[in-house]
C-alpha cells in the first residue's frame, strides 16, 4: 500500500521547528567562536568585562520583560492563542525576577543600582530593542518567542558549566556571589525550553511561523556582540 502523502500543514509545522532549533544552535556555536563570549563559558573573562556583560544583559531582559506583557496583552485583546498569552504574561513575570538577579550580581563586583542604570547600552542592545519593538507594536504578537527560544537555549547548553568554571577559575572578588543570573538560567531553561517547543509546535499560521524565525536570525545576529572584544 502506498504511504499517504504529508498534508501540507504537516510539512510547515516540520520544518519549521527544525530551522527554529537550527537557529538555537548556531548561536550557540557561534558564541563557542566568539572571544569575548569564550572566555565567559571558559571561567577566564576579566571583571570588567564580566560586568559589561551583566549589564547588557540587564538593558535587554528589563525590556524583554514589557516585549512579553506587550505581545501577551495584545494576543488577548486580539482573543487569539490565550493559552499562549498567558505564558507570555507568566514569563514577563519571571524576567522580572531576572532584572533583581543581575543587580545583585552586579552589586556584589561593586556596582551601585545608579552606576547600572547610568552606563552605556552597546549598539547591539540598542537594536535588539528596536527590533523587538517593532514586532510588539506593530509586527506578529507572537514573534517573541523566537527570541525567547534561541535564548533559552542558550542558557542551557553553557550557563551550567560557565558558573562552575567562573567560580573556579576567574578569580573575580565575590564570584560565587554574582553567578545568580546565569545560575538560574541555565537550571531553569531546560523545562522552559521543552514548555515552548510544546507550545510552538500547535503554531501552524505561516506567517507566524516566519515571523518567530527571523526574530530567532535576528537575535542570533545581535546577541555576539553583547560581549566585550578582549
Amino acid at each position: 500500500m502506498c504511504k499517504q502523502p504529508k498534508t501540507q500543514e504537516q510539512t510547515p509545522k516540520a520544518d519549521w521547528m527544525t530551522s527554529l532549533r537550527h537557529e538555537a544552535r548556531m548561536l550557540v556555536r557561534e558564541l563557542d567562536t566568539n572571544p569575548g563570549a569564550r572566555r565567559l563559558f571558559e571561567g577566564r573573562i576579566h571583571p570588567d568585562d564580566y560586568a559589561h556583560y551583566l549589564i547588557q544583559t540587564y538593558q535587554y531582559v528589563r525590556w524583554s520583560t514589557q516585549f512579553l506583557t506587550g505581545s501577551g496583552e495584545r494576543m488577548k485583546r486580539e482573543g487569539r492563542h490565550t493559552v499562549l498569552a498567558d505564558l507570555l504574561l507568566q514569563k514577563s513575570g519571571e524576567e522580572k525576577g531576572h532584572e533583581k538577579w543581575l543587580l545583585a550580581d552586579l552589586r556584589n563586583l561593586g556596582w551601585t543600582a545608579e552606576r547600572v542604570e547610568r552606563a552605556p547600552v552597546c549598539s547591539a542592545v540598542r537594536a535588539y530593542v528596536e527590533w523587538n519593538r517593532f514586532t510588539t507594536l506593530s509586527g506578529v504578537p507572537t514573534a517573541f518567542l523566537g527570541t525567547a527560544y534561541v535564548l533559552e537555549y542558550l542558557s542551557v547548553e553553557r550557563a551550567p558549566a560557565s558558573v562552575d568554571r567562573l567560580i573556579a577559575e576567574s578569580g573575580i572578588p565575590n564570584i560565587h556571589k554574582a553567578v545568580t543570573f546565569l545560575r538560574g538560567h541555565g537550571a531553569a531553561d531546560g523545562d522552559h525550553v521543552a514548555e515552548l517547543e510544546s507550545v510552538l509546535r500547535a503554531l501552524t499560521s505561516p506567517e507566524e511561523q516566519a515571523a518567530l524565525l527571523l526574530s530567532a536570525r535576528t537575535t542570533r545576529a545581535l546577541f555576539p556582540s553583547f560581549f566585550r572584544d578582549p
